[in-house]
């Protein structure tokens, strides 16, 4: 009885920290969805694509110069569970100095490197002071994860985000009514990531006060083996989902920038709700591996694959409206780019279930390989459609490299378990449809409102009857699986 007690109780702190661990990045996302209203007002529209095109350049740096250690944190619970805190501690500091000594690369190439990424002094320096913060604050969000605490990296996250988000809002408000509007994207700046770069500094010097370990070679020596080699691939991720904008912004206008970013503010939507199915999908996914029950998958992952295809075309449906909330008239040709970005959000979504059984089977080269030279393609793509298409190009290179990607992915699974748990040529099918859908549909917005919105409620009503069953049968199916988890603990 005892013996159960324990495992219900670790079961429920388990959820209790997921739960919490998803709800503050949810929060944290939703909010940046919830502002941007008010930024793509007060800004100019110049303004709003360097601020967004800035936020692309943190993504990328935080990934290179911590080396992704951060990510070793999870599997070394594990291999360290009696010096957890010390291990956490140890390779935290070795971010530090590696994130210090591509700071001391930058400022030995200062000039250059602000002129390329379009930085003043303060965006520089905040930068490089982000990057440490920032770095503190995801190895305290995985390390609590792995140990089911959330009540300190969720205050942290949360503590940090909103006062910056608001006091960033006030501090540009402020600007415009004291005609100070040179100075609104640095008041940005100052006021977003001041109070994150506070409270990371505070955030490491609790994990180096509980780790109380600055230096063990030991640690070092297994962060760096674990995450070096996934270093190619963040990256690459980061440069698929962000080169588009800072190639608009150098190759067209900070204002071609600002309506692009505001547009990918749509396709964030899609892409929250993907990642959240995704890693509630995950377990039962490595589950049926495991026993052998291969052949169970494709069937209820083509409902979802279905679902989240007509929630695209919902969004894409939607896209006038959504755009005019999100920013006033001068961002109205962002609409005829919602459908390429969704659809791409789409096919990159459809590519998880062939990459996760690759990471499944530890073929993480193949992972990485993949994803690399889709990136590779992306840029050139970019280039090349850009410079003779204009901007709006980059929202179909991106979808095109992503069914690619796609593609590449479900080619290597074969290679790789030597047999078909998702049939690719399906998914193939199902993802050019709905992407051909999407497309098609921005016909829709030349025609009056009302008539957009008759065709989206006899749809959806049609799909949700026809798809009824099939989810179903998914819901009952996850409910079936976690009541014979309960029986075994």
């Amino acid at each position: 009885m005892a013996g159960k007690n324990k495992d219900a109780s670790l079961n429920k702190r388990a959820f209790t920290s997921g739960f919490f661990f998803i709800l503050a990045q949810l929060f944290a996302r939703g909010l940046t969805f919830a502002v941007t209203p008010i930024y793509s007002r007060l800004l100019t529209q110049a303004q709003y694509g360097i601020v967004r095109t800035y936020e692309s350049w943190l993504l990328i740096a935080y990934t290179v110069m911590s080396l992704c250690l951060w990510r070793s944190v999870d599997v070394a619970k594990n291999d360290f569970e009696e010096d957890y805190n010390g291990y956490v501690s140890s390779v935290h500091t070795l971010s530090y100095i590696a994130i210090a000594f591509f700071f001391g690369i930058c400022m030995i190439f200062k000039t250059q490197v602000q002129d390329f990424c379009q930085m003043d002094d303060l965006m520089f320096y905040s930068c490089f002071l982000y990057v440490f913060t920032y770095t503190s604050m995801l190895y305290v969000q995985r390390r609590d994860k792995q140990v089911l605490k959330y009540k300190f990296s969720t205050m942290a996250t949360l503590l940090t985000i909103v006062p910056g988000t608001f006091l960033s809002i006030w501090l540009i408000y402020r600007g415009r009514v004291q005609g100070l509007v040179d100075q609104l994207v640095d008041r940005r700046v100052i006021g977003y990531y001041v109070p994150q770069i506070i409270g990371g500094a505070i955030v490491a010097i609790v994990i180096w006060t509980q780790g109380k370990k600055f230096i063990n070679l030991k640690y070092w020596k297994y962060g760096l083996a674990f995450s070096l080699p996934l270093i190619p691939e963040a990256l690459s991720i980061q440069i698929m989902n962000q080169s588009d904008k800072i190639m608009i912004q150098k190759m067209i206008s900070n204002e071609a920038a600002g309506i692009f970013a505001l547009a990918t503010t749509i396709s964030f939507i899609i892409w929250i709700l993907e990642d959240s199915v995704w890693n509630a999908w995950i377990p039962w996914l490595y589950a049926k591996i495991s026993q052998g029950e291969e052949k169970e998958v494709a069937k209820p992952w083509t409902s979802v694959m279905h679902m989240f295809g007509i929630l695209s075309w919902v969004i894409v449906m939607l896209a006038p409206e959504a755009i005019a909330i999100l920013g006033p008239a001068k961002y109205r040709p962002a609409v005829w780019l919602i459908a390429p970005m969704v659809s791409g959000t789409l096919f990159r979504f459809y590519s998880y279930s062939y990459s996760a059984l690759q990471n499944y089977y530890k073929r993480t080269q193949y992972v990485a390989a993949g994803t690399i030279g889709t990136m590779v393609l992306n840029v050139i793509l970019n280039y090349v459609c850009i410079l003779n298409f204009g901007y709006m190009a980059a929202a179909y290179t991106t979808a095109f490299s992503y069914i690619i990607l796609l593609l590449v992915q479900g080619i290597l699974e074969h290679k790789i378990t030597g047999m078909v748990i998702v049939p690719l040529r399906k998914t193939l099918l199902i993802a050019v449809v709905y992407g051909a859908i999407n497309l098609l549909s921005m016909n829709l917005y030349k025609v009056s409102w009302y008539f957009r919105y008759a065709v989206l409620i006899l749809v959806v009503a049609a799909a949700a009857i026809a798809l009824r069953k099939q989810m179903a049968a998914v819901l009952k199916m996850f409910k079936r699986r976690n009541k014979g988890e309960n029986k075994k603990q």
